[in-house]
């Protein structure tokens, strides 16, 4: 059993080309490891707007888009009020359960039940993909293992949509095990009524991907050039979604006090979201518009990793991050990190705030002034004690966040409930 080669189905709503966040990555990095290892991958994704090839290999990896339909108006004559007030967002969960009842039945009834192939473990990831995986383990008597990477509770800040919570619960009640991404995701889910069946695994990296000795020097000065910034200038970094719970406006805030004592220090905001005018805004009525460089673009990796490269320290202030791969890749690239680390945060279990193989520090992200003044020490350091904070986290990562070291942690709960 430990040599035999598994056939596991993903239900991941995000997947190649199409890529929204860090459960996309997840999956994406996920399967390819399984496959170069021999394993069977199959993977059913979001058509949307039924853009692409229902089906086609990639990478060796057999992935589903079925052409979905709109559903909302018999949705909104069937479904709950709490759905019904969604409004035009009704149209994205009448997609969501297109996607899934549609991949199920592709799954079920075409390629099982006509073609004959075999699966040993079903994967759903999230509630957007758990209704799929729910339905499959129905029909056929799999092991089903949900994966959780966040919580609606959490997303919302202690709202958010009922439907959502119970979706997600009912991916709890008929999972076989659930994973999760950190143990402070688990004491969550705990908190929300879910325990005794879930197991934590982090996310990962690919260090050889994310490796500062890679960086091309040319590239790296063009790119400052482009943002202006002179050969003195200390550049703070954030990278991703500009939405509230990412905490992104407390960073642009702190950013004054910290421009104030480090005059020389420049913000660079990586991304997009619905804050962008809300940012720029914040920028001007705090005068630091000259100091702050925002870029509203969903850049390819090359790029991103060569932004890693441009920083003296990256700062991540999420009020909710189960995980947050960002992170991560910063930490590869030997850059310094400062983390929201209050509530449920991932970020703090990555970071070691202090001792010999401190990375980075810790910060309560609801306090403006916390935030600044790590990111003001840092900053002050000199390029020697930045430069060992960067190779500590990079270290940290080479022993606990490779792709490896997760393909190793999900084979073996895979292995177990295939038993």
């Amino acid at each position: 059993m430990e040599d035999e080669k598994l056939s596991i189905a993903h239900f991941s709503w995000e997947y190649p080309p199409r890529m929204v966040g860090g459960l996309g990555t997840f999956a994406t990095e996920l399967t390819r490891k399984f496959t170069e290892h021999g394993h069977k991958i199959t993977v059913f994704t979001l058509n949307d707007g039924n853009k692409f090839k229902p089906s086609e290999e990639w990478r060796g990896i057999t992935v589903h888009r079925p052409m979905i339909t709109n559903l909302t108006k018999p949705l909104d004559v069937i479904t709950n009020s709490e759905l019904q007030s969604w409004g035009r967002g009704l149209k994205f969960f009448s997609d969501i359960f297109s996607y899934n009842t549609l991949s199920a039945s592709k799954l079920v009834n075409d390629l099982v039940r006509q073609r004959g192939y075999h699966f040993d473990v079903l994967h759903s990831h999230d509630w957007l993909g758990i209704i799929g995986g729910v339905i499959s383990k129905d029909e056929l008597d799999l092991p089903l293992v949900f994966h959780v990477h966040s919580t609606e509770f959490g997303r919302s800040l202690g709202g958010g949509s009922r439907t959502v919570a119970d979706l997600e619960k009912m991916g709890y009640e008929n999972a076989d095990v659930v994973i999760t991404v950190s143990n402070a995701m688990k004491r969550e889910l705990e908190s929300l009524g879910m325990r005794g069946k879930t197991e934590v695994c982090w996310n990962g990296v690919d260090p050889s991907k994310y490796d500062p000795s890679k960086i091309n020097k040319d590239k790296l000065k063009a790119l400052r050039q482009r943002y202006g910034l002179k050969d003195t200038d200390l550049v703070v970094f954030f990278v991703g979604r500009l939405v509230e719970v990412k905490g992104v406006d407390k960073l642009v805030r702190a950013f004054s006090h910290v421009a104030s004592k480090v005059p020389n220090a420049k913000l660079v905001i990586l991304g997009t979201g619905g804050m962008q005018d809300k940012l720029v805004r914040l920028a001007e009525d705090l005068g630091i518009s000259s100091k702050v460089i925002f870029r509203f673009e969903f850049v390819p990796e090359e790029e991103r990793i060569l932004h890693y490269a441009l920083a003296d320290v990256a700062v991540f202030p999420s009020l909710y991050e189960p995980f947050g791969i960002v992170c991560t890749e910063a930490m590869s690239m030997q850059v310094p990190v400062v983390v929201g680390a209050k509530g449920t945060s991932g970020l703090a279990e990555q970071i070691i705030d202090s001792g010999p193989e401190q990375c980075g520090r810790h910060a309560n992200p609801w306090s403006i002034d916390d935030l600044a003044s790590k990111i003001i020490e840092i900053l002050e350091m000199t390029p020697e004690e930045r430069m060992r904070l960067g190779e500590n986290g990079r270290n940290r990562v080479l022993k606990e966040f490779t792709w490896e070291s997760v393909y190793n942690r999900i084979l073996d709960i895979y292995r177990r409930v295939a038993r």
